[in-house]
């Protein structure tokens, strides 16, 4: 569970305008938060079906991909690992409705979710941990970039 109280609003790092992709099966919540991040600035687009992601990836792309994990036809962690599969670096938000379920948040985080975060939580706070989460996937991209370095040809003619 991921518990908030006294934090400062926050804005994702790196840029003002993040690609948001939301997977989930539960239209209410998906137009909310859909609303809530384009007054943020950001673009978000949604998906209600799991199985419709390889298509969407294949033409679009997106800085973050939160996904539910109690949808129909398609399990959650499945999909986060097929997700993962597709792109090793893309962050990976797992958002879920349903109490803490300790076997089930670690079993997302193995599959490569890089965090969580309840739909419990006021929007501000929703916002807050999806911003912190996204800035430490940066950081961490950054900090491996500088210590694996693409090799430069030099001299090729």
């Amino acid at each position: 569970m991921v518990i908030i109280e006294d934090l400062p609003p926050m804005k994702i790092l790196t840029r003002d305008a993040v690609e948001f992709l939301l997977i989930d099966d539960d239209p209410a919540i998906t137009k909310f938060l859909v609303t809530y991040l384009k007054q943020k600035g950001h673009t978000c687009e949604y998906l209600t079906e799991g199985f419709q992601t390889a298509a969407w990836l294949e033409h679009h792309q997106c800085d973050v991909v939160v996904v539910d994990l109690n949808m129909p036809k398609v399990d959650g962690i499945s999909l986060i690992a097929f997700i993962r599969e597709m792109s090793q670096n893309l962050p990976i938000i797992v958002f879920t409705g349903v109490g803490y379920d300790e076997e089930r948040m670690h079993a997302a985080l193995r599959a490569g979710a890089n965090g969580y975060v309840s739909k419990n939580l006021p929007i501000e706070q929703l916002y807050c941990v999806l911003s912190r989460v996204l800035a430490t996937c940066q950081q961490r991209a950054r900090r491996e970039a500088l210590a694996h370095p693409h090799p430069v040809l030099a001299g090729a003619a």
